[in-house]
C-alpha cells in the first residue's frame, strides 16, 4: 500500500495547543509508540531509500518496511503483524515483505550488500495522541508525536505533527496543513524520522543538499505528464533543501541548491502553463528567491570578495583592512525566513500544484517535443537578440540577460530526452559559459550596489568601489569570447 502524508514541525511554543486541538472535545488517549530500525553495518537500506522497523503499538507488534517518499508526501508502506511474544529485542524478518516491490527491492539490496546483516542502529520512544476527521476532500487521521530517537548516547527530541490521508484526495492532506501552518506556526519538514535516525546513528547533523534530479520525458507523454514530471523533479529539490534550511541546522549550499529549485519552478510554470495555477504563485517565488538571496551573495559574493580585496590591497601598498560588504536592510535569517507563513503556503502551494498535474487526465495533445521546442526557440531568440546587444546594455539589461540565459538553460535541461545528446550538449556548453560571465558580472555589481550605499559611513568602501569598478569593466570586455561563441551555437530543435 502506500501512505499520503505531510509532516510538520512544532515549535516548543505552541506544543499544548497543537496537543489541545488533537485532542479534540473528547480528549483523545495517547499511545506509546516504542520502534527498533534495522539496517546493515554499511547502511545499504538507507542508501536505497528504505526504512525497517519493528514497532510496539500500545499491545501490537507489528513490522513495517517503507520506501522514499517519491513525490515528498506518497510513500510505499507494508505492515505484517507480529505474534504477541515479540519483545524489543526481537530483529526483523525481510522474508515478511517477499512478494512486494519494495519487499522484492529490499531482498535485492541485501544480497547485494557486503554484510547483510541486519543489526538495529537506532530507537524512537514516541508518545502519540492522534484522531481521524472528516474534511470535504477526505478522512485524515491526525498524529501529534513527542518523544526521541536514540542511537547510543545520542539522543534528539521529536515534536511534530502528521496528517496522513485515509480515504479520498490527496488534496485534502494538503488543505490540513494550510489550515495548521496558518493556526499555529508549523513547518513542513520531509525528512522522516528514519532519516533523522540514520543521521544520528551516523554521528551526523543533515542531509547532504540535494541537487536537481535529471528529468526523463518521454515523446508519447502528454504536455500533463510532462508537467508533471517536470513539477515533481521541482518539488523534490525545493523540500528537501528547504525542510532542511528550516530545521536550522545547514549549509550555504542548501541555501543554493533552494533558491536553484525556486527557479526552476518558476521556469517549470512557464514552460508547463496551466489555468488552475494561482497567477500570484511565480511572484511568491521570486520575493522568496530574493530574500534568500541575501545569505547567497554572503557566502558566493562576499567571502570571495573580501579576499581579492585583501590581495588588491596589499598590491597598492596600503595597510588597512579590506572593508566587509554590507549586508542588504532586508536580510533575513534562512532558517526563520523558511518557518515563516509566506514560504510555508508557498510550499504547500507547489505541493497542490504538483499533485493536481498528477491527477489531470492525459487528454491534452501529446506533441510534447513539438511544444517544448517552440518555446525553447522563443527563449533562445530572445537571449540571441540581448547578447547581439551585449556593449550596449546597462546593469539592468545584463542582470535581465543572465536570467533569460538561465530560464532558456532549464527548459533545455527539462527537454533534454527529447533530443539528441550530443546536439543538446553543444548547444548548452557556450549557454553554460555565456551563464557563468554574467553571473560574475552581476555578482560584481550587487557587491558595487552594496559599497555604494554605505559608502559615506566608511571612507576605505571608496577603495572598493574603484577596484569593483576596473573589475566590472574587465569582465565585460572577457565576455566578448562566450558572447560570440553563443551566438554561434546550432539549434538542435
Amino acid at each position: 500500500m502506500h501512505e499520503v502524508e505531510l509532516k510538520l514541525q512544532v515549535p516548543a511554543a505552541c506544543r499544548s495547543a497543537v496537543d489541545a486541538e488533537v485532542a479534540g472535545r473528547h480528549a483523545a488517549q495517547r499511545q506509546r509508540l516504542q520502534a527498533a530500525y534495522f539496517d546493515t553495518a554499511d547502511r545499504a537500506l538507507a542508501r536505497a531509500g528504505m526504512a525497517l522497523r519493528v514497532r510496539r503499538e500500545g499491545r501490537r507488534w507489528m513490522q513495517t518496511l517503507k520506501a522514499d517518499a517519491v513525490d515528498g508526501m506518497t510513500r510505499f508502506e507494508h505492515n505484517v503483524g507480529l505474534p504477541a511474544t515479540t519483545s524489543t529485542d526481537t530483529f526483523a524478518d525481510p522474508q515478511l515483505h517477499a512478494g512486494t516491490p519494495a519487499g522484492d527491492r529490499l531482498l535485492e539490496v541485501l544480497r547485494g550488500a557486503p554484510s547483510p546483516a541486519l543489526q538495529c542502529l537506532y530507537r524512537t520512544d514516541i508518545r502519540r495522541r492522534s484522531r481521524r476527521v472528516r474534511t470535504a476532500h477526505g478522512t485524515l487521521e491526525l498524529a501529534f508525536d513527542e518523544g526521541e530517537i536514540v542511537a547510543g548516547p545520542r539522543r534528539l527530541p521529536v515534536c511534530e505533527l502528521e496528517i496522513e490521508l485515509l480515504a479520498g484526495s490527496p488534496q485534502a492532506v494538503i488543505a490540513a496543513a494550510r489550515r495548521w501552518v496558518l493556526r499555529h506556526r508549523l513547518w513542513l519538514d520531509t525528512r522522516s524520522k528514519a532519516a533523522r535516525g540514520d543521521l544520528l546513528a551516523r554521528g551526523e547533523t543533515m542531509t547532504p543538499p540535494c541537487k536537481a534530479a535529471a528529468v526523463e520525458l518521454m515523446r508519447e507523454m502528454s504536455l500533463a505528464e510532462g508537467r508533471r514530471a517536470v513539477l515533481g523533479s521541482c518539488l523534490q529539490q525545493i523540500v528537501a533543501n528547504g525542510s532542511q534550511v528550516a530545521s536550522g541546522t545547514f549549509e550555504d549550499e542548501h541555501v543554493h541548491q533552494l533558491r536553484i529549485g525556486l527557479r526552476r519552478m518558476r521556469t517549470a510554470l512557464r514552460v508547463f502553463p496551466a489555468e488552475a495555477t494561482p497567477a500570484a504563485l511565480p511572484l511568491e517565488a521570486a520575493v522568496l528567491f530574493r530574500r534568500l538571496g541575501a545569505a547567497r551573495d554572503r557566502a558566493a559574493v562576499a567571502a570571495p570578495l573580501a579576499v581579492a580585496l585583501s590581495e588588491a590591497l596589499a598590491a597598492a601598498g596600503l595597510g588597512f583592512e579590506a572593508p566587509a560588504m554590507p549586508a542588504p536592510d532586508d536580510a533575513a535569517d534562512p532558517a526563520e525566513l523558511m518557518r515563516l507563513g509566506p514560504a510555508q503556503a508557498l510550499l504547500l502551494e507547489l505541493f497542490a500544484q504538483t499533485r493536481q498535474a498528477a491527477e489531470s487526465a492525459a487528454d491534452d495533445a501529446p506533441e510534447l517535443r513539438a511544444a517544448l521546442a517552440h518555446r525553447i526557440g522563443r527563449w533562445h531568440h530572445k537571449v540571441r537578440a540581448d547578447a547581439k546587444r551585449f556593449h550596449e546594455l546597462d546593469d539592468v539589461g545584463r542582470h535581465t540577460l543572465r536570467k533569460r540565459a538561465k530560464t532558456l538553460r532549464y527548459a533545455i535541461e527539462f527537454a533534454a530526452s527529447l533530443f539528441k545528446p550530443r546536439a543538446v550538449e553543444r548547444y548548452l556548453k557556450p549557454l553554460r559559459k555565456l551563464q557563468e560571465c554574467l553571473g560574475e558580472i552581476v555578482d560584481v555589481m550587487v557587491a558595487l550596489d552594496a559599497y555604494r550605499n554605505r559608502s559615506s559611513e566608511d571612507p576605505h568602501a571608496l577603495f572598493a568601489l574603484g577596484w569593483l569598478a576596473g573589475r566590472k569593466q574587465e569582465l565585460i570586455a572577457r565576455g566578448d569570447k562566450p558572447v560570440r561563441r553563443f551566438l554561434k551555437a546550432e539549434a538542435f530543435w
